[in-house]
């Protein structure tokens, strides 16, 4: 049997679900339809039409076996018409085990917008259930789908039938946008040698940086396959290689930069003039057009004329043994709160796991929440909205983009997650880290432990990232005493 297929059956199973069996039976919206040829009758792909066959459906139900919406048959006792799979008389699903996904979807539709530019997740008003439900249960739950929809199994399967994609509807209520299927549905690309950024493309990514030849341990987080792909739900990452040279681009709603400077063996200069001939004939007269975490010995070799330098945050760099030991008065403070943590709770750590992702997403949305209730601005909890759809791809994709993660737990309930990656063979870079805040020390006892670990692994540094402006953030990261704060900037090109 085909193994993806396989992966594909598992992945749909696991789809959650937040209407109750119970609300579904008593419900007369589902199923039917008002016209033969209704739009909202459920589209089968090639394997759902087969597994629908083997259990019970005729074979004539479907004008296409490669793929194609269910015909429709007469109600028996009314008016309109039903899926063929339902029967009127019990109100249930004959073939509800190995439904397509297009049901195991519902009451949640995947949408284009009214453009027909982009790819949205929304609710349909016209479930009676999910007018009752509260508000916040249906974010989550729309939380938890769009997680299971990064999945690339499925992606692979929506990208084969673009059909499952509707039309826009105005009574869906949209949740958020999938910026990760559009990339991969939208045929219109600003050049045709882009690619969409895929977990796949982590091993081109690793040779280009070779070929770059940035292994210093001044070498920013940045640096890494996976400080970019986590942040694809939320923008299109788009890739292309000209001449050895990969070129890295980012969509944002008001144009096209690089977060990374081109990756290759040749003249960095050249690459450069090049990226911005791009991004501008994208980008026309538009000022978002740059290239961001530019290293300090690459900005030092950079010469051309109109290019114009910002400073932006640096990462933090610490020595790991200072970290992993706490020792000395410089430290007095984290390693009090550890000692505390450790005297007052019964702390367990174990490796991340894939059933540990539904834990961590309620712990990160509780220390969001405690965050929130702090002293935060605005530019913090804008911050903290977007790091969830990250966080989330985390827990879903961490093995497939080189992550490691680690889970702790007190008195069995986990209470802290940690993920990182090797940034070069002598520096593990710290890419998440949350713990609950309201037990104290917590934090600090995760980042110790986390130093410890990576110090037997044969790290002698730990890169912190940068502190995204945060005056609270910083001020936690200047405490621990950096070695260095890695001097990184952003470049722009001044238009004649």
């Amino acid at each position: 049997m085909d193994l993806r297929l396989v992966d594909l059956k598992q992945t749909m199973r696991v789809l959650p679900q937040l209407v109750p069996d119970s609300a579904c039976v008593r419900c007369d919206v589902c199923c039917r339809f008002p016209e033969a040829d209704s739009f909202l009758r459920p589209y089968f792909t090639r394997v759902e039409i087969n597994n629908a066959v083997v259990h019970g459906l005729s074979e004539s139900c479907f004008p296409d076996r490669s793929g194609s919406q269910v015909d429709l048959v007469k109600n028996p006792i009314g008016d309109g018409y039903l899926c063929p799979a339902f029967d009127s008389q019990s109100g249930r699903c004959g073939i509800y085990d190995v439904r397509p996904l297009d049901c195991r979807l519902y009451p949640l539709a995947l949408m284009w917008d009214a453009a027909g530019r982009e790819v949205l997740l929304g609710w349909d008003s016209k479930c009676p259930f999910m007018r009752e439900a509260p508000s916040r249960a249906i974010r989550e739950y729309g939380d938890c789908v769009a997680r299971a929809l990064a999945d690339e199994t499925i992606i692979e399967e929506l990208v084969a039938h673009p059909r499952l994609i509707g039309r826009f509807q105005e009574d869906v209520v949209v949740l958020q946008a999938l910026p990760h299927l559009t990339v991969r549905l939208v045929p219109e690309r600003a050049d045709p040698q882009l690619r969409p950024l895929t977990w796949s493309d982590a091993p081109g990514f690793a040779k280009a940086l070779e070929r770059a030849q940035v292994t210093g341990h001044d070498r920013p987080a940045a640096f890494a396959f996976p400080y970019h792909y986590i942040w694809t739900s939320l923008l299109p990452y788009w890739w292309m290689e000209i001449d050895h040279t990969l070129f890295l681009f980012a969509e944002s709603p008001d144009g096209w930069f690089m977060p990374l400077p081109p990756l290759g063996a040749g003249p960095l200069d050249q690459a450069v003039e090049q990226a911005f001939a791009l991004m501008q004939s994208w980008n026309g007269p538009s000022p978002v057009s740059r290239i961001d975490n530019v290293m300090e010995s690459q900005r030092q070799g950079l010469k051309s004329e109109g290019i114009q330098f910002r400073q932006k945050e640096g990462d933090y760099l610490y020595p790991v043994e200072a970290l992993a030991a706490l020792a000395g008065d410089h430290y007095k403070s984290q390693r009090a709160l550890c000692n505390r943590v450790v005297r007052e709770q019964a702390i367990t750590s174990e490796p991340y796991r894939a059933d540990d992702q539904d834990d961590c997403m309620r712990l990160y949305r509780r220390w969001a929440d405690q965050k929130r209730s702090g002293h935060l601005d605005q530019m913090g909890t804008l911050l903290l909205e977007d790091a969830e759809l990250a966080h989330a791809l985390v827990f879903h994709e961490y093995e497939r983009i080189g992550l490691s993660g680690m889970v702790v737990r007190i008195n069995g309930d986990l209470a802290a997650y940690t993920f990182g990656y090797w940034l070069t063979p002598r520096t593990w870079c710290i890419l998440l880290e949350v713990a609950d805040r309201s037990i104290p020390g917590l934090g600090q006892w995760v980042f110790r432990e986390t130093c410890r670990t990576a110090m037997v692994q044969g790290a002698v540094f730990i890169n912190a990232m940068d502190d995204a402006g945060l005056p609270g953030l910083r001020a936690t990261k200047l405490a621990y005493r950096p070695s260095a704060i890695l001097n990184i900037w952003t470049i722009t090109r001044m238009t004649p």
